[in-house]
């Protein structure tokens, strides 16, 4: 959907993980010995940049396979390859939808605080710069400010926001909405959510039945479900994404404020423990600031 976002802002989006774990990382491999000190050394630097124990071990003992298979092939072209490989992971059935059926309906899920509103001000972006139709249904009604906010960024990028006053039943929102984008022959969809309700027992049964209301309209639908995390959280955005993935399952994530933090590792860590791939990077405030994920363009531009 986003071919164009290929390893765009990507560098920007790993400059604080880059400068401040990798290139002391990229100098430690560009001399002296492979020996055990060297590993250590290795695994120490990984495990700093939040990349965690059980990734960074699968990482080493890839690239120490590697080497044995390869001679020739150094410790650092070994460990890129093999991060390359845990970071390619093929996309959910559903990820990219092939019906014609019209709107494209992307459900947006993730806690308050993580950066989801700005996130999908960012898809909308992208979805108008390919000169596509967009509107934006705002279920999150347990939060008067959420509305107000997604109204404020869909006046920026010209997508016109369905919300119904606070406190109003979501699936109504999204009902009236995906009426409206049918009617309007709008080719995209995208629903804001909820990110806390009273319990999470309740934000999970609300979600679900979102969900149930968009099947009911749309039997393929929601064509994708994406979770936005904030990179900055580290290792706590991994029990967000199981009890998400739990209730109404996950096909990609959206890592959002990759650029605030030193510990860029994480996405390593999300791909190796939840299977789930990451679609979409946020690296800046700007709604330019979104860069479709790409493996290889991301290990390359930490070790530039």
């Amino acid at each position: 959907m986003f071919d164009f976002l290929k390893g765009r802002n990507i560098e920007k989006g790993v400059q604080k993980t880059r400068d401040s774990w990798f290139r002391r990382l990229t100098r430690l491999l560009e001399g002296g010995e492979t020996n055990g000190a060297l590993w250590d050394e290795v695994e120490e630097i990984l495990i700093s940049a939040d990349v965690g124990v059980a990734t960074t071990t699968k990482l080493l003992n890839g690239a120490k396979e590697r080497m044995k298979k390869e001679r020739r092939q150094t410790l650092k072209e070994a460990l890129k390859e093999e991060m390359v490989s845990l970071l390619t992971l093929p996309a959910r059935e559903g990820a990219e939808p092939t019906s014609s059926h019209l709107p494209l309906v992307l459900l947006v899920i993730g806690v308050n605080g993580v950066g989801k509103t700005t996130s999908i001000a960012k898809l909308a972006h992208s979805f108008r710069e390919q000169g596509r139709g967009v509107l934006i249904a705002a279920a999150d009604t347990f939060r008067a400010a959420a509305i107000d906010q997604l109204r404020l960024w869909g006046e920026r990028v010209e997508a016109p926001v369905i919300a119904h006053q606070p406190g109003a039943d979501p699936g109504a929102v999204v009902f009236d909405a995906y009426q409206a984008a049918r009617n309007r022959d709008m080719e995209v969809l995208i629903i804001d959510t909820a990110g806390r309700l009273h319990t999470k027992y309740n934000l999970m049964e609300e979600l679900k039945k979102i969900k149930r209301v968009i099947g009911k309209l749309d039997s393929s639908a929601p064509h994708q479900v994406l979770l936005v995390l904030d990179a900055t959280t580290g290792q706590n955005g991994l029990s967000q994404a199981r009890h998400f993935t739990q209730a109404v399952g996950v096909d990609g994530i959206f890592l959002a404020k990759l650029d605030g933090t030193a510990k860029g590792g994480i996405l390593l860590t999300i791909c190796q423990e939840l299977g789930i791939p990451i679609l979409y990077v946020g690296t800046g405030e700007k709604l330019e600031d979104m860069a479709l994920f790409d493996a290889q363009s991301f290990v390359e531009a930490l070790f530039s």
